[in-house]
């Protein structure tokens, strides 16, 4: 189901034992499968010297592969082949403005006029790689406005419904005159394209790249290696003497490199570390490839394993990553169906796993994009895509027991559906379902919530939510910045928050499969990859602690902003200063403590004396009464509740513990006379006015105020 799964169905005894010769077959598309399989088999030869391994290739690096079986005898094997004359044509040299299409179409004309002198038309179909769909797309509409005679435009790509592609694989379709088939890369091994006499190569193709530093999966245009290029090629002399126009110069050709770049090199091995850790297999690092991946592509495969608590830190395998590893599937997606057990959803979830586990069946040609999007539209929710997901599988089983088999397929069809991808959808589904049976995962037997099913979703993509910016545009983890891809039904009116099944950089980043999400969720789910900042720690009275402003961020993505928390526990030793200088220096703790009255008293009397005498030099600085507590008071007492339950137990040694006396508080002597000096009272005719003193030049109540009844 995925790459990396092949050698868990094999038992190793069985390659030790059973087999005498072993075969793989196009081993130069150097898959996960394959280069973890020459790496298996490499091991196990010293224990087997009897076992044959043969490999077969078309343009295989025969050097690299000779060398790292000890040396190997390499056979050659010559095929029938016809021979292809190389027609190079840079762009620069068809068109004025590097146009791809109207090269294409520059050189059909030239095919036709070489026919026309030869005395001869029409012979031989044509087939031309392009990057992608729209590429195809593109050059089909501008060869079927073209003047070409007799020529049937036949796109290839593998988003087609399988009649498209027989049109290019049954002969007896073919309409009278010459096809030229537009395809992808598929075209270059995977899949032969009967007929073809011309080949028209632009040189370009959209490669799979994981970057580990933006921790996204792209799929760059670039220019093929030497070994496709002559692949494809060769594509054109199978049946007859053919010509490859390639659409680049004979020197750009010759500074490509001679081989494609193998997977293992490119791609998130997060599945192939795991799966390595569950067989036993000792460190990738230690791993005998045939050429070893880049370090960091390793570092972020481990990343992702600890981020889903698959491995911990040690890189050791978890109870919870043994469970991921017995799922044949992305450790990701393993780990949704895990979460959903927990959550009561994993009916639900499976099927949206097994969805995400296979090419979308759900069809958009170019040509009928909106009646497609209108059929597809009627299983939409306006707030997942998963949801939708969802409801498609259950319209699609509800017509799978009222129709017949042919009946079922035909309306697939008509509504837009792969028949095929369904059944691959389903038979996905069905596999999983099993597995998850047998290593004790449970099915709901009642509809789970959107809550429920989105939360097991989520554990699966905590590094791929976003939170919506200016202009529809998410800002995600690490800084990335990303779009809804414009086929999602929530890309006119996405969410604040999302997570999307997939992160694709194309012509820029697209979430892909997305839907809304609580940023609850990934506080709750994402604990262990949270970081959080804390900032103005402070004093609480009404909480009778010191208090502080946590931000929780996800890979610099911040989740909450501003949440108010204890301080104690982040860092105790500020805490307990904050709350000798807050709480008790600065009197800011409600209490009714004697000690506390006591003191507050001391204070209170030489502020006093300080207005009457209008001076500031009395009351001493707070360092000195901070002192006098910090002696006293443990530094593990952070908050009220502490402090209470320290000091009525150290109280009952010596009652008096905390009072102080007025050299804790006095700085300077008090003038003799002072009380007589400056009363709070004055008596006036058998009547006592309250006195006020202040000092405070230039406030309109500076010096002496008298209080009088209104009376």
């Amino acid at each position: 189901m995925t790459d990396g799964v092949l050698l868990a169905e094999i038992p190793h005894d069985r390659l030790l034992q059973k087999y005498d010769t072993i075969i793989i077959d196009e081993a130069h598309e150097r898959s996960l499968n394959i280069d973890f399989l020459l790496g298996y088999i490499k091991r196990i030869l010293p224990q087997r010297p009897d076992l044959k391994l043969i490999i077969t290739s078309a343009t295989i690096d025969v050097e690299r592969f000779s060398k790292h079986f000890n040396n190997a005898p390499v056979k050659t094997v010559s095929g029938r082949t016809f021979a292809v004359d190389m027609q190079y044509r840079p762009l620069e040299d068809i068109t004025d403005d590097n146009d791809m299409p109207s090269a294409i179409l520059a050189t059909m004309q030239e095919i036709e006029d070489l026919e026309r002198k030869q005395g001869y038309s029409g012979v031989g179909d044509v087939l031309v790689f392009l990057p992608g769909e729209h590429d195809i797309r593109q050059a089909s509409l501008k060869l079927r406005h073209a003047d070409l005679r007799n020529v049937e435009v036949l796109p290839l790509y593998a988003r087609l419904n399988n009649s498209e592609h027989q049109k290019i694989f049954n002969p007896a379709s073919k309409k009278a005159g010459r096809r030229v088939i537009l395809a992808t890369n598929v075209a270059e091994t995977s899949l032969t394209v009967p007929g073809i006499r011309y080949v028209i190569d632009s040189g370009l193709s959209r490669m799979s790249r994981y970057s580990p530093r933006s921790k996204v999966q792209r799929l760059p245009v670039e220019s093929v290696s030497q070994a496709s290029a002559n692949q494809r090629a060769g594509r054109c002399g199978r049946i007859s003497a053919g010509i490859c126009f390639r659409l680049y110069s004979e020197e750009d050709f010759q500074s490509r490199d001679e081989f494609t770049q193998p997977e293992i090199q490119r791609t998130n091995l997060s599945a192939v570390i795991l799966q390595m850790l569950s067989m036993r297999l000792g460190q990738i690092e230690n791993f005998p490839f045939v050429e070893a991946p880049d370090q960091r592509l390793i570092n972020d495969g481990v990343k992702q394993l600890q981020e889903i608590a698959a491995i911990d830190g040690a890189r050791n395998l978890t109870s919870l990553g043994r469970q991921i590893s017995r799922l044949p599937i992305d450790p990701r997606l393993a780990s949704m169906l895990l979460q959903a057990d927990k959550e009561n959803s994993l009916s639900e979830v499976l099927v949206i796993v097994a969805a995400l586990s296979v090419q979308d069946p759900r069809e958009n040609p170019a040509e009928k994009r909106e009646a497609a999007r209108e059929k597809h539209s009627r299983f939409k929710d306006t707030e997942s895509d998963f949801i939708g997901l969802i409801n498609l599988w259950q319209y699609l089983e509800g017509l799978r027991q009222e129709l017949s088999n042919n009946q079922f397929r035909r309306r697939c069809q008509k509504e837009f559906l792969a028949p095929q991808r369904v059944r691959e959808w389903r038979e996905t589904h069905h596999q999983l379902r099993s597995i998850c049976k047998s290593i004790g995962l449970s099915e709901n037997t009642t509809e789970a919530d959107s809550t429920s099913v989105h939360r097991a979703l989520l554990a699966g993509l905590l590094t791929q939510i976003g939170f919506q910016q200016e202009q529809k545009t998410f800002e995600g983890v690490r800084n990335r910045q990303f779009r809804v891809f414009p086929a999602s039904f929530l890309a006119k009116k996405p969410p604040k928050w999302i997570m999307a099944g997939e992160l694709i950089e194309t012509s820029q980043l697209f979430a892909h499969q997305v839907a809304k999400v609580d940023p609850l969720w990934i506080k709750e789910l994402g604990a262990h990859l949270l970081k959080y900042q804390y900032t103005e720690p402070h004093w609480s009275s009404k909480r009778g602690q010191v208090m502080a402003y946590q931000q929780s961020a996800l890979y610099g993505l911040v989740i909450e902003e501003k949440k108010a928390v204890s301080y104690s526990t982040i860092d105790a030793k500020v805490s307990h200063e904050i709350f000798l200088r807050s709480a008790l220096v600065e009197e800011q703790m409600r209490s009714d403590a004697p000690f506390y009255k006591h003191n507050r008293n001391i204070r209170k009397k030489l502020l006093e004396i300080e207005e009457k005498s209008r001076r500031r030099d009395l009351v001493a600085n707070d360092e000195r009464i901070y002192q006098f507590y910090a002696d006293l008071i443990p530094e593990n007492i952070t908050h009220v509740a502490e402090f209470d339950k320290w000091r009525k137990k150290a109280e009952q040694k010596n009652p008096k513990l905390l009072f102080a006396d007025n050299s804790h508080y006095q700085a300077a002597d008090v003038a003799d006379g002072t009380a007589e000096q400056f009363p709070n009272q004055l008596e006036w005719k058998g009547v006592n006015y309250k006195l006020n003193y202040r000092f405070q030049p230039g406030h309109e109540e500076d010096g002496i105020s008298m209080q009088l009844p209104v009376a």
